[in-house]
C-alpha cells in the first residue's frame, strides 16, 4: 500500500474516536514511519527481530500539572512496515491501524498494556461480529 494511502487509513481511525478522547488530545502529533530505528529498539528493550507496530513518546495526559506547557508535542508513530508484514487485504490493515492507533492513544491517556490488550481483544469481538453480520 502506498503511504498516502496508509497515512489515510491513520487519519481515519483518529477521526473514529469517540469525541470525549479527541476534546482530550493536546499537543500530540500522529505521524506514519516505515519501521522503527535502532534507537526505538534500544529504547523499549524489544528484540530487533520483533515487530513494533506503533509508539507513544511523551507525557502521559494524565500526569499533565498546571505547569505543563512550552513543551515539544508528544509523539505517536504508526509503523506501516511491519503491519503490512503480517497483514496483507486492505480491510485487515485498517482494522490493524485502528487497533494501534487505539492502543498508542491509550498510552497517551496513561493506560498499561494490561488494559489496553482487554481493550484490543473487546476490538476484535466487536469487528468479528460485525464481519460475521455483514456476511449473514
Amino acid at each position: 500500500m502506498d503511504k498516502k494511502k496508509f497515512e489515510k487509513l491513520v487519519e481515519e481511525a483518529l477521526e473514529k474516536l469517540p469525541e470525549e478522547f479527541k476534546e482530550k488530545l493536546d499537543n500530540v502529533t500522529v505521524m506514519v514511519e516505515d519501521r522503527p530505528s535502532r534507537e526505538v529498539y534500544e529504547k523499549t528493550g524489544s528484540s530487533p527481530y520483533s515487530l513494533i507496530f506503533g509508539l507513544y513518546h511523551g507525557v502521559p495526559y494524565k500526569h499533565r500539572g498546571p505547569f505543563y506547557g512550552n513543551i515539544p508535542p508528544d509523539v505517536i508513530v504508526i509503523y506501516q512496515e511491519h503491519i503490512e508484514r503480517i497483514y496483507s487485504s486492505e480491510k485487515d490493515i485498517r482494522n490493524k491501524v485502528v487497533e494501534v492507533v487505539i492502543h498508542e492513544i491509550g498510552h497517551y491517556f496513561g493506560l498499561k498494556d494490561p488494559r489496553l490488550r482487554e481493550i484490543e481483544e473487546e476490538l476484535r469481538s466487536r469487528q468479528a461480529a460485525k464481519t460475521k453480520h455483514e456476511k449473514s
